[in-house]
């Protein structure tokens, strides 16, 4: 029997360092007595600042954990601080959500991470960070280099050409965070790749796998316009990790949704040289319908009706969807896109009706009469942009209600509005990507609203407007009612717009 019990202790010491061996972390995790050594005594540092109880958080751990494990032999560090645990050292490192994540190249050299949060995403913009802006390339070393990443810019100079070089140094600069650039001054190597300095080459792993740059001079804006151009894939799969990157290049966005791969890879080939003609005009992106169909409805199309077609102009924040009784034939889609490029298409707006009275403390806002109130140059107006599904709106109404009626009975009620908008329902100018979003769009200054990020206290908001609003309308807050105190940092983002999570049960979100 002793020798039983024996064997089953061991069984267990074994199982026992089993498991230990499968949950061993790449991340290392710091505390407020190892951050500074390990900052120091490390060139490259990305940190998370976490709290356990976070969504995103949890969410992000097994991309974080790849991205370690990938990074680990390039000698770049990930490390992660449990804020619960390590209140003052989150407070000195300024974190008011969770996660933040920070570059560290040293204790006085930090930026925040500006990539998504994928594990190929953080490999990829931690590798851009270890290098210089522009690596110095030679016949042995441009081939490892090409296929480095998913896009690289080369430029190919003479020596003695010190305005081109600087001129790409400086675009490089900007852009370390998007690209990794090389430059060559061989000229023999310029010749076998094609070119003659001065010349810049975008290599890519899609498409057609390289462009050259069209300029017979180094102009900035002209490499930026183009290095952009060049990187976004002909029709590309717009999705989680690449939805930000769409949004953020300007241009308007067509979205091919379907809900077999078949189906897409067929739409692709079919839409291809519309997309080759309007490259640079507009954007081309495949989307899985079955996972991201609730995306449709944003864009004003029938969430069951696929394949479907829309045009998202995106600095606008205007949709044009394509008629879904129509067929998605290359002439049908080739005519809706040039006409949407020619200006003859008019955008679809979604509003409910306006209200028959404004009687509560909050003025409704709808997509019909947003510019009469919400731009009205007179007034400071502050807009709460939100989902009916959403927690954290409900959370914040009768908080809202409340400062509402605190402005309409003090003598800033004909200059102070309190308004709401189910962004939802309603089309409305402004990019909205999670709810609730607070925005103040001052008097004499309609063209930029802005962002509400404090805590969302009667007290807080009524202290934004006082000092964010053209009026300085300082009020003195009558004693709020909270169920709870605001939390010192909350999730950096919390119900997203794209996927209504009571309506759309089996769709992720972008």
């Amino acid at each position: 029997m002793q020798q039983k019990r024996l064997a089953l202790a061991m069984l267990a010491g074994l199982l026992g360092l089993a498991g230990a061996a499968d949950t061993e972390s790449d991340v290392v995790q710091l505390t407020k007595d190892t951050f500074d050594d390990f900052v120091k005594t490390n060139d490259l540092v990305l940190a998370e600042f976490f709290a356990p109880w976070c969504g995103h958080c949890k969410a992000l751990a097994p991309e974080y954990e790849e991205a370690a494990t990938t990074l680990k032999e390039k000698n770049i560090k990930l490390a992660k601080i449990d804020c619960t645990e390590e209140a003052d050292l989150c407070k000195d490192h300024g974190v008011e959500g969770y996660p933040t994540l920070k570059v560290f190249k040293g204790l006085d050299n930090v930026s925040p991470y500006g990539g998504q949060r994928k594990a190929g995403a953080i490999s990829s913009y931690m590798v851009k960070q270890s290098l210089p802006a522009v690596s110095t390339l030679d016949k042995d070393t441009l081939e490892d280099f090409k296929t480095a990443d998913n896009v690289v810019v080369v430029a190919y100079t003479s020596a003695d050409d010190k305005a081109s070089t600087e001129t790409f140094g400086k675009v490089a600069e900007e852009l370390r965070n998007n690209y990794l650039f090389g430059a060559v001054t061989d000229a023999a190597v310029a010749e076998a790749e094609g070119v003659k300095a001065p010349a810049i080459v975008v290599y890519k792993s899609f498409d057609e796998g390289k462009n050259i740059y069209p300029g017979k001079k180094f102009d900035a804006d002209e490499i930026k316009e183009f290095a952009k151009t060049a990187a976004t894939p002909l029709i590309g799969e717009i999705g989680p990790e690449t939805y930000a990157d769409y949004m953020s290049a300007g241009l308007p966005l067509a979205y091919i949704f379907s809900e077999t791969a078949e189906e897409r890879a067929e739409l692709s080939t079919a839409f291809k040289a519309i997309a080759e003609e309007f490259k640079g005009k507009v954007n081309f992106g495949t989307i899985d319908a079955k996972t991201f169909g609730a995306h449709a409805g944003n864009l004003n199309l029938k969430t069951d009706k696929f394949p479907s077609f829309a045009i998202q102009e995106v600095a606008k924040n205007q949709k044009f969807p394509f008629d879904q009784e129509k067929e998605l034939t290359k002439e049908n889609i080739a005519k809706f896109v040039k006409d949407f490029v020619g200006g003859k298409l008019e955008p679809s707006i979604k509003s409910e009706p306006i209200p028959e009275s404004q009687d509560g403390p909050v003025t409704i806002v709808v997509a019909k009469n947003y510019d009469e109130i919400v731009l009205d140059e007179k007034k400071d107006v502050l807009v709460e942009f939100y989902a009916p599904w959403c927690g954290h709106c409900k959370a914040l109404a009768p908080k809202y209600d409340d400062l509402g009626t605190q402005f309409a009975e003090s003598e800033f009620k004909d200059k102070v509005v309190i308004a709401k908008v189910d962004a939802t329902l309603n089309d409305v100018p402004d990019e909205i990507q999670g709810f609730p979003t607070i925005k103040l769009f001052t008097a004499g200054d309609k063209k930029n609203p802005i962002t509400y990020e404090g805590a969302r206290t009667v007290e807080d908001l009524m202290k934004f407007i006082g000092e964010k609003g053209t009026h300085k309308a300082v009020l003195s807050p009558k004693e709020e009612a909270t169920e709870e105190a605001a939390p010192a940092a909350t999730e950096e983002a919390e119900d997203v717009k794209e996927e209504p999570k009571k309506e759309a049960e089996d769709h992720d979100e972008l």
